[in-house]
């Protein structure tokens, strides 16, 4: 896909023929990425969801055990399912439409008394925080 980044971190003890090979299994070919790296060692991988749940856990290991011998202290790996705790695009997208009427369409004077439970329910400030 052409939203994918034109070089990739790969751990060396992932083959290429097993990277093609797993590219198939995640949703829109999107393999893992790892997008940032901190001095200590600590990595940001993102990675999108595996669409054969069966060969999910075979998969999801084996990438995780490679990234894990490529970091320099062998630190295991913590995994969050960031679609369970951060909004998506659509609501993001919502949020602002409702910020934007808020601000513009809304007179103030007429509106002071609950404004602030209105730009609260807007939730802008919960995404962008």
């Amino acid at each position: 896909p052409p939203s994918l980044p034109e070089y990739f971190v790969v751990p060396s003890s992932l083959a290429d023929q097993d990277l093609k090979l797993y590219s198939y299994s995640f949703i829109g070919r999107r393999m893992p990425s790892w997008s940032w790296n901190h001095p200590n060692g600590s990595a940001l991988v993102r990675m999108t969801n595996i669409k054969d749940v069966l060969q999910q856990r075979k998969i999801d290991q084996r990438i995780c055990n490679a990234i894990t011998r490529s970091h320099p202290l062998r630190s295991d790996i913590y995994k969050s399912d960031l679609d369970k705790c951060l909004p998506n695009i659509h609501d993001i997208q919502a949020a602002h439409i409702k910020l934007k009427q808020l601000c513009v369409n809304e007179p103030f004077e007429e509106t002071e008394e609950k404004w602030l439970s209105s730009l609260e329910n807007t939730r802008w400030l919960e995404y962008i925080r």
